[in-house]
Order: structure tokens, then sequence, then C-alpha cells
């Protein structure tokens, strides 16, 4: 198999970019990125470690969760999670980050480019606290670009359109799947039920 390993033999596939496509890349936020920001409940933030090693991760909340604290800057929080923190570890490595924002139902997407700070602050905390409980951290961005996404992976994927969906009984559950990955004692069903417990005790 041959990979392309140039700009230039990349460049005999594709067009160069112009029109429209360039010029949409923005440096700070205006009033149709903010109004998205502001009905958005899920983002998903790809980071890099020191040496390149790439993570992709799901960020869920309420719609508006994202705060707009000035025209290029962000605030996001962090709620309970695996512990894991990926995500985290790469931004205070490398904090370049890219944002890619989702609203449920419509094709187009939000992405900011930018750079990533954690921090506690205990006032910030307080400002994402959901049922009294402040947010663990939040990562702050300063925005470096900002610009719409077409809709063609949506409509090509039809990723909104339910009739579509696959039968969710016929996929196994996150139980099973820990179960035959992990070859656990537990039962998928033990899993599952420790699983429900969790999210019912640490969503906030």
């Amino acid at each position: 198999m041959k990979f392309i390993e140039t700009r230039e033999e990349l460049r005999t596939v594709y067009r160069e970019a112009k029109g429209g496509a360039v010029l949409k890349e923005l440096k700070k936020l205006e009033q149709h990125a903010k109004g998205f920001l502001s009905r958005c409940p899920f983002v998903v933030i790809g980071s890099q470690d020191a040496v390149g090693n790439a993570d992709a991760t799901p960020k869920g909340d309420k719609p508006g969760f994202v705060k707009v604290l000035d025209d290029t800057t962000i605030a996001i929080p962090d709620r309970p999670g695996n512990n894991r923190l990926d995500t985290w570890e790469n931004i205070i490595q490398n904090p370049a980050v890219g944002l890619l924002f989702l609203i449920p139902g419509m094709n187009e997407t939000l992405r900011i480019n930018g750079i990533a700070r954690l921090t506690t602050d205990d006032d910030l905390r307080q400002e994402f606290a959901v049922d009294g409980r402040p947010a663990l951290a939040v990562m702050v961005v300063e925005i470096k670009a900002v610009y719409m996404h077409c809709a063609k992976a949506f409509m090509r994927s039809q990723l909104w359109q339910p009739e579509t969906w696959p039968n969710r009984t016929e996929l196994p559950t996150l139980g099973q799947i820990m179960r035959d990955q992990l070859a656990l004692a537990q039962s998928g069903e033990e899993l599952d039920a420790n699983l429900a417990d969790g999210y019912a005790k640490s969503m906030w």
C-alpha cells in the first residue's frame, strides 16, 4: 500500500481550499458561535501528549454547559469519571486542543481550536455547580480559530435519523463487553447493574 507522504502529493488528490472554506475561520466568537454554544450539550476534545500520542474524549452536560468568558475564551467543566485523565495529562504536556461541538438534530457543527489550561479556581468551579456539587476542575481554552463545519458528514451518516439507527437490543451492553474483553468472572448483567449504580451516584 502506498501512502501519501508530502503536501504536494496530497494536493494532487484534493484541490486547494478557497472562498468560504477559508474565509469562515474566525479568531474570536461572534453572535452565531455564542448562540451555538448556549444550546450545545456535547463536545469532543482532541488532544496530544508531548510526543504526539493522540486522544479524543467526549464531554457531555446540560445544554449551555460551556461558558463564554469573553470573545476569545471559553470554559468547560469536568465531572466525575473514570480518573484516567488522558485529556488532562495531555494538556499539561501539550496545551493545543481541537474541539468539536454538537447539537442533537443539527447537521452542522462548531469547531474551535485553541490553547487549553486546567484550573481548580474555586469561584469558577462553583459557577458550574449542579445540585450543589461544583465541577472537579475547569478547562479554560484560549481560542485561536473558530468556524462552523458543514453538514456533509452528518448527512452521509444519517446520524440524527432514528430510522437508520440499529436496534440497541441487538448490540452487547457495556457490561457484556467488559466481561468478554477483561475475562471477568462477573456476568454481564452484574457488571451492567454496577455501572448503573455508579452512574446514579456520581453523575455530577
